[in-house]
């Protein structure tokens, strides 16, 4: 899995880091430090948090070549 945030479009909301604190983290008020690549393991949470970006500035890319549901690249989108 591949995780790119648009740190040019967050706006610090910290949603995702409350949802995926794994693999999203606040630096201070404002900063987000992510992990492009964050475990399998971590999916459902990664995918949960890009849902849940109020600016959709993550995208989250499956590299695995399985056809499953989210191996596309999905924008963030509030539900």
């Amino acid at each position: 899995m591949r995780v790119v945030v648009d740190l040019s479009r967050c706006q610090g909301y910290a949603q995702c880091a409350f949802l995926a604190p794994d693999a999203f983290r606040m630096h201070g008020e404002e900063a987000l430090m992510y992990d492009p690549s964050p475990d399998d393991a971590q999916r459902d949470r990664v995918l949960r948090a890009a849902a849940a970006c109020p600016v959709q500035a993550i995208l989250v890319d499956q590299l695995e070549g399985r056809l499953e549901r989210g191996d596309v690249p999905v924008a963030a989108s509030t539900p």
